[in-house]
């Protein structure tokens, strides 16, 4: 068991900051101590096996990303990152844990779904990882099942209000597996858009020509979000479910929530970057030399890309300093230009919808610190501290202090990242970050006031100036509890 101290930084917890000194024993945190203290002897960077200097930098607990899509079948292709590559990724942004998605679509049989990701994830990620489970097809026999969910760890479940034919629920089955959540406490999750009506939309648009990335957007409306939470609200009312509405992009769903949060239900919400940062306008009406109006299949992802016009990022902003919105996901499901997304040319129904984000999102959310857009110690909160609550981790994750996991980032406020695709064409770097499996970077060009300078798992170190020293299958299965953020 090796020794490692964490000196000079500055610790940053959803609840405050201080100076202090981290020891980490293994794989644990032993001790957060202030600067110069003799608790443990009279010098304690004598004593350890690895001192890491924090001097002028943050000392925050591993990122938890709670909603990606790691090898998700979509639209006649597969996520382009693997386990292996995306978790990978995953570190060098500073994220140390994950939650997945295991599959089951309709047709299927939910613990058949359940252990084909436990075979795809299993010795393959960088980074510790656990398991929603998507239940495609609810039915007597799923219903049945969903209760021994909790013994695996599994300790929330999503449906879909969109994608008849692949994921869909109708309101009838909903209410029967929130009926299972109330009697459980299994959480449910819930893609909230009114999926047959923006089939229909959809249809329309592509018959009148209207069948470039930007339609996407249009056919997608934010009514149909709205309409969907709303309704999402009331069955877990009458039922008395709890819910967690996943990807919340338009202004108008957050206020169905904040609505149905002041009559303290137990309602919840995430957001993404994308729908902070980017724009209807802006990506899914890009044109470029190279794709012409189909560049902006590089940001088709559902929910959608909003207008600018209309305030939906400025919203978005406001409600995670409300606590409207409680925490940052992102919900990524990357796919690639050639071969993957211009499936859809033509056609926008037809492209793989997603975004390739789980890189770059600490580092996004601190750039709001940067802008005045939220503090420091709320990033902790919204990227860490809150996801482990949320989804039955917290003290094990989510934290510094003794008995928690050492997964720990040290971060340089006085540093620089520049996002964007790492390889000109002729194959040489850029310098920029990325190392997702994809042929481009839905954040080119975006500068962050800051750097991920150290990220530890479990107490290894597994990036480090600038070198991944990581390996393929360092992490491990967390089995969850239940959620520990109901009201």
């Amino acid at each position: 068991m090796t020794t490692t101290l964490i000196k000079g930084g500055t610790v940053v917890s959803a609840t405050g900051r201080s100076e202090a000194d981290v020891l980490i024993d293994g794989e644990t945190i032993t001790a957060v101590l202030a600067p110069g203290s003799q608790l443990l002897g009279t010098d304690v960077a004598a004593s350890v096996d690895t001192v890491i200097d924090a001097t002028g930098k943050y000392v925050i607990p591993g990122g938890i990303d709670a909603h990606t899509h790691m090898q998700l079948p979509f639209g006649g292709t597969s996520a382009s990152d693997t386990f292996e590559t995306g978790t990978r990724a995953a570190a060098w942004g500073g994220t140390t844990s994950i939650i997945d998605f295991a599959v089951q679509t309709y047709g299927t049989k939910v613990p058949d779904g359940l252990a084909k990701w436990h075979e795809l994830a299993a010795g393959n990620c960088a980074i510790d990882y656990g398991f929603h489970q998507i239940i495609g097809g609810i039915d007597d026999e799923s219903l049945k099942f969903m209760p021994t969910l909790i013994d695996e760890g599994i300790t929330s479940f999503k449906l879909f209000m969109a994608y008849p034919g692949v994921f869909y629920s109708d309101d009838a089955q909903i209410l029967q597996a929130m009926q299972v959540s109330r009697d459980t406490g299994l959480l449910t999750m819930m893609h909230a858009e009114n999926g047959p009506a923006i089939d229909v939309l959809a249809k329309q648009l592509v018959e009148q020509g209207k069948s470039s990335p930007y339609f996407h957007g249009i056919a997608r409306a934010w009514q149909m979000e709205e309409e969907a939470t709303h309704r999402a609200i009331m069955l877990a009312d009458v039922t008395g479910a709890p819910l967690y509405v996943v990807h919340v992009s338009a202004k108008q769903a957050v206020e169905q929530l904040a609505w149905a949060r002041d009559k303290g239900q137990n309602v919840f919400g995430e957001t993404c970057p994308q729908y902070l940062y980017l724009s209807l306008e802006e990506q899914l009406g890009a044109s470029s030399e190279e794709w012409g109006d189909f560049e902006g299949a590089k940001w088709v992802c559902s929910t959608p890309l909003r207008s600018r016009a209309e305030g939906h990022q400025d919203h978005m902003w406001q409600a995670l300093r409300t606590n409207d919105l409680q925490m940052v996901s992102t919900d990524h499901c990357p796919f690639c230009m050639k071969d993957q997304k211009e499936l859809g040319l033509g056609d926008f129904r037809k492209i793989p919808n997603g975004i390739g984000s789980i890189e770059h999102r600490m580092d996004l959310m601190y750039q709001g610190v940067v802008t005045g857009r939220i503090t420091l110690e709320r990033w902790v909160e919204l990227t860490s501290t809150t996801p482990a609550r949320m989804f039955g981790l917290y003290g094990r994750k989510g934290v510094i202090q003794p008995g928690a996991d050492g997964d720990i980032v040290v971060y340089d406020p006085n540093g620089h990242t520049s996002i964007g695709y790492d390889k000109r064409p002729d194959g040489s770097p850029t310098g920029k970050t990325h190392h997702m499996n994809m042929d481009h970077s839905a954040w080119e060009g975006f500068e962050i006031d800051g750097h991920v300078d150290t990220v530890l798992s479990r107490g290894n170190v597994i990036v480090d100036g600038g070198e991944y020293l990581g390996s393929k299958g360092d992490g491990r299965y967390l089995k969850r509890g239940l959620s520990q953020y109901l009201l």
